[in-house]
């Protein structure tokens, strides 16, 4: 599965979200500065030639729709993410939320009753 740019991303959570939409709908969903038509319609087509999402064509007009889901995205992005700044360990990565205050006491006891449970 190839990296999507942000601009990319943001276009494929908005697809994600919508699940099938035409550009008018995804530009008018982008929130901030919005992209000309031209260019957002330049990433959908990008999306499409990496394989993230397909179409169905009504006249010269397209509908897109995802290909990839996002769970199936957030993984390979997680397991990237987690290999390149944590040297592939989940525990580096929690040790790191939990210095820097991003995760409570509570919530890691959360994460080891899911583990407990699932054994």
């Amino acid at each position: 599965m190839e990296k999507l740019t942000n601009k990319e991303e943001e276009v494929m959570h908005v697809i994600w979200k919508l699940e099938k939409a035409f550009v008018k709908d995804v530009l008018a969903e982008i929130k901030g500065d919005k992209p000309h038509y031209n260019t957002l319609s330049t990433i959908v087509r990008n999306l499409e030639e990496k394989g993230y999402v397909s179409y169905h064509a009504y006249g010269k007009t397209h509908q897109y729709y995802p290909v990839v889901k996002k769970e199936e995205y957030r993984k390979q992005f997680m397991n990237q993410a987690i290999d390149n700044y944590f040297n592939n360990s989940y525990k580096n990565m929690v040790s790191f939320f939990a210095k820097e205050e991003k995760i409570s006491v509570e919530e890691l006891k959360d994460i080891i009753a899911l583990i407990e449970n699932k054994k």
